[in-house]
């Protein structure tokens, strides 16, 4: 029952990649592509956090022996 702290890791990866596309291309007046650049970092954080989420709740299922 080992978690993978690399995911973790990525997650912290891709916030600091966001911010740094975010500060750069508000910085140089588009707004419009930081913002989108914000969101595209979000559902990758998002879509890792579920599937670890997935494997939590089955983790869960197998130890109280539900379904």
């Amino acid at each position: 029952m080992g978690y993978d702290v690399g995911v973790i890791f990525r997650i912290i990866g891709i916030g600091v990649l966001v911010a740094v596309a975010h500060y750069v291309l508000k910085n140089s007046g588009k707004e419009d592509y930081a913002f989108i650049a914000t969101l595209g970092g979000l559902a990758i954080a998002l879509f890792w956090v579920v599937q670890l989420l997935g494997s939590f709740f089955d983790q869960v299922k197998s130890v109280f022996k539900l379904f």
